[in-house]
């Protein structure tokens, strides 16, 4: 079975009973990971395993081990593994290849796509599920929030969801947060829903990526090299991390891929204003993604995405030294947009 953002929680349900291997995989990785996250909240299992690919693709028996082990603190087990592009392909395939049916098994495969191999394996069977998440835009992640805080007993317009999705970077992960914060804090249930105000919303409201981030993302992706120093400070401080700071990287190359590739060769102002009245645009985006749409278009852009999934494997491998691979990064980026 195959799913998309739009289809994933109409296929929740019967997936959950009837699915062996779930495989989430796409540019939006925060999309992907909290798809995850239903899926593990569903299960209910009382025990969890964590397989990172390397591991597998070294032993690609033991993934399919210890779906098949017993449980040894409770009565059900889940296996999750974190993985980049196709590493754990062997591992999943003698994993399906096994007549035992075993725990269930969730991929979170950043960097992979449909088209990725492990896909491939898994998109014809009735006992998996492939969830591809595109980049996201504004109206959808504001879509997603509105259904977020519906469930949460919570009441919101559409500029209210605009503005905690823009302000969580547009990472469900960190807008789930967000509505279940405020929720408490509106002492709101399905039962008892509450409607909430602007002021709720930056009562609860914490910095994201708007805050802490925007800066450096916009300095490095529109190339300038000479606003760089006091924002490298902070992430060698400690005040910036480094594996958020990549993901609010990834997020945008993703945004200006997509918008260039919707562009073509016609007026940029135009077309961001046409963005930007159809909501798939933050008003307050607009003048920076004007600056990075003219240094990032056609096999560079490409080159950016390819570069950063590059960053997200090495910092997966070794997170000790992920601030100084930033550093390196933030300024290659900076001077290949100034070119």
């Amino acid at each position: 079975m195959k799913a998309t953002q739009k289809t994933f929680a109409g296929l929740l349900g019967r997936a959950v009973g009837q699915v062996r291997v779930f495989y989430f995989c796409g540019a939006d990785e925060a999309g992907a990971a909290d798809a995850a996250a239903q899926v593990l909240a569903r299960l209910g299992a009382d025990e969890r395993a964590d397989l990172a690919g390397a591991e597998l693709k070294r032993d690609p028996t033991r993934l399919a081990d210890e779906a098949r082990s017993t449980s040894l603190f409770g009565t059900s087990r889940v296996i999750v593994v974190t993985t980049a592009g196709d590493e754990v392909h062997d591992a999943v395939a003698t994993l399906i290849g096994d007549a035992v049916p075993g725990w269930p098994v969730l991929v979170v495969a950043s960097g992979a796509t449909d088209k990725s191999r492990i896909a491939k394996l898994l998109a014809d069977r009735d006992d998996a599920l492939v969830s591809i998440f595109y980049p996201p835009d504004l109206r959808s992640v504001a879509e997603a929030v509105r259904s977020m805080a519906e469930a949460a007993g919570l009441r919101m317009n559409t500029a209210q969801a605009e503005a905690i999705a823009h302000a969580a970077g547009m990472d469900t992960r960190i807008a789930r947060s967000e509505i279940d914060k405020l929720a408490l804090y509106l002492d709101a249930s399905p039962a008892s829903p509450r409607t909430a105000t602007p002021a709720d919303c930056a009562a609860i409201g914490t910095a994201t990526l708007d805050d802490g981030m925007t800066a450096l993302v916009n300095a490095t992706l529109g190339g300038m090299a000479d606003k760089l120093g006091g924002e490298l400070a902070r992430l060698t401080s400690g005040d910036i991390n480094p594996v958020g700071l990549l993901l609010a990287l990834e997020r945008r190359a993703v945004q200006l891929a997509g918008l260039a590739a919707r562009a073509g060769n016609g007026n940029l102002n135009s077309f961001l204003e046409g963005e930007v009245a159809a909501r798939r645009v933050f008003f307050r985006d607009r003048s920076d993604l004007m600056v990075q749409l003219t240094r990032w278009r056609g096999a560079k852009v490409e080159r950016l995405l390819a570069r950063l999934a590059a960053l997200h494997r090495a910092l997966l491998a070794d997170n000790q030294s992920a601030a100084l691979r930033m550093r390196q990064a933030i300024v290659e980026i900076a001077r290949a947009a100034a070119r």
